[in-house]
């Protein structure tokens, strides 16, 4: 396995390692114990699921405030996405600031979104299926989100020429000069 920081250093890029041959490949992409020796310390409790069966779907810029804040490991099962975790920690020389990365089914690789982050994807190919397992229970009081699209921000989503698809809560997403952060 290898762990890998991006330009934020709490946001990790992990690749499990593949053991292919003519069959497939097999791949360990979890274990406790090698990614708390990589620094990743988090005791996930539930797995989720999703499909997003248009390209261009966009979901986020997603949190879950304390006391149900979330850290995410994220991977894709099936197609492949842009993969987008925002700073909003209170004090941090990073806040407002933006990583991505992209995953994909194909290259196997996975990253880690600590808690005190917003979070979301922009699918690249039609009918991506995304897993990714959460240190915390979903609250749906606790469930807040930033516009995806926010100039502020001005994430590349790697979206030019596509339409986004969105959901009725992201398009009605504040503005993140409107967002206070919880972190």
């Amino acid at each position: 396995m290898k762990v890998e920081s991006l330009e934020i250093a709490d946001v990790k890029l992990v690749t499990p390692q593949r053991f292919g041959d003519d069959r497939g490949f097999f791949s360990e992409t979890y274990s406790a114990a090698r990614f708390k020796a990589a620094g990743i310390d988090a005791d996930f409790v539930q797995d989720n699921h999703s499909l997003s069966v248009q390209t261009g779907t966009v979901r986020g810029l997603h949190f879950q405030s304390p006391p149900y804040a979330q850290a995410k490991l994220v991977r894709v099962l099936r197609g492949a996405i842009v993969d987008v975790a925002v700073d909003v920690r209170k004090g941090s020389a990073t806040y407002g600031k933006w990583v991505k990365a992209e995953l994909s089914a194909e290259n196997g690789v996975q990253i880690f979104v600590p808690r005190g982050f917003l979070h979301g994807f922009a699918t690249l190919v039609p009918n991506t299926e995304i897993a990714y397992k959460v240190d915390n229970y979903y609250s749906k009081e606790c469930d807040g989100s930033v516009k995806w699209n926010d100039p502020d921000l001005a994430i590349d989503w790697g979206l030019a020429g596509i339409t986004p698809v969105l959901s009725q809560k992201d398009e009605q997403a504040p503005a993140f000069r409107d967002f206070s952060t919880p972190f």
